[in-house]
C-alpha cells in the first residue's frame, strides 16, 4: 500500500513575507522543499533574491518580489502580481513584522505605535484580505499568520509590540470563522525566543534572557527552523481539518 505524503506541496503557490531572513527564510526554504513554488517577499529584493538563489541551488521553485506590508499599494501591486503571474495563491504566510520600540509601553510615541500597527495588523489584514480573495478563485488554500507568545503574555518592554500580536491572533480567529465554508484554513503561529536578528533586543541581552528563560522549560532559544515544521504542517493536507488554531512553538513557556 502506498502511503500518502500529506506534507506534499507540489505545484502550490506559496507567498512568505519577510522571507529575507529569520523565521520568514526558513519557512520559505521548506515550503520550497516540499514543492511549493515559493514567492519570497521582503522590503529589500536583493534580500529576497539572496534567499531564492539558495532554494533553486536546492532544486526548488522559487522567485523573489519585493513589498513592505505597511505600505497599501504595494500590498495590492504585490498580489495584483502574483495574479497576472500565476492565476492561483494557495499558501500565504504572513510573516513580515516590525517592533521599532523596545521601553515602557508609558513612553510609546506616535510614530513608533502607527508604524508597528500599519505593519503588524493592517499589513496582516489587507494581505489576508487579498490572498483569501484569490485561493477562493481557486477553491480554496491555507492561511498563516506568525503572531508570538507575547499575544497571550505581553512581553516586558513590548508593550505595542504585544498588542498588536494579540490583535493577529483575534484576527486569526476571524478569519478562520468567516472563510472556512469558502474552503480557506486560517492558523496563526506563535513562537517564543527565537535566534533571529528581529529579536536581538531580547537574545542578546543577558539579564533580559536570563528572565525569558526561567519560565522555559526547555531552558533555550529556538533556531528558526524550529518554526518551519509547524507552518508546514498548517499549509499541508496534514492539516485539513484545522482552522483557528494558534500553535504555540515556545519551549513550553506558556505551560508556566
Amino acid at each position: 500500500m502506498t502511503t500518502p505524503n500529506l506534507f506534499d506541496l507540489t505545484g502550490k503557490v506559496a507567498l512568505v513575507t519577510g522571507a529575507s531572513r529569520g523565521i520568514g527564510e526558513s519557512i520559505a526554504k521548506t515550503l520550497a522543499a516540499y514543492g511549493a513554488h515559493v514567492i519570497v517577499s521582503s522590503r529589500k529584493a536583493e534580500a529576497c533574491e539572496s534567499v531564492v538563489a539558495a532554494i533553486r541551488a536546492a532544486d526548488g521553485k522559487a522567485e523573489a518580489r519585493a513589498c513592505h506590508i505597511g505600505e497599501m499599494e504595494q500590498i495590492q501591486k504585490l498580489f495584483g502580481d502574483i495574479e497576472a503571474a500565476h492565476g492561483r495563491l494557495d499558501i500565504l504566510v504572513n510573516n513580515a513584522a516590525t517592533n521599532p520600540y523596545f521601553g515602557s509601553i508609558l513612553d510609546t510615541d506616535l510614530s513608533a505605535f502607527q508604524k508597528t500597527v500599519d505593519v503588524n495588523i493592517r499589513g496582516y489584514f489587507f494581505s489576508s484580505v487579498m490572498g483569501a480573495k484569490l485561493m477562493i478563485k481557486n477553491g480554496g488554500g491555507s492561511i498563516v499568520n506568525v503572531a508570538s507568545i507575547n499575544a497571550v503574555i505581553p512581553g516586558n518592554l513590548q508593550g505595542i509590540y504585544s498588542v498588536t500580536k494579540a490583535a493577529v491572533v483575534s484576527m486569526t480567529k476571524a478569519f478562520a470563522m468567516e472563510c472556512a465554508d469558502s474552503g480557506v484554513r486560517v492558523n496563526a503561529l506563535l513562537p517564543g525566543a527565537t535566534d533571529t536578528k528581529f529579536a536581538a533586543a531580547l537574545v542578546q541581552n543577558k539579564a533580559v534572557l536570563d528572565q525569558v528563560m526561567t519560565h522555559v522549560p526547555m531552558k533555550r532559544v529556538a533556531h528558526p527552523d524550529e518554526m518551519s515544521g509547524a507552518v508546514l504542517y498548517l499549509v499541508s493536507n496534514a492539516s485539513s481539518y484545522t482552522t483557528g488554531t494558534c500553535l504555540a512553538v515556545d519551549g513550553g513557556f506558556l505551560v508556566c
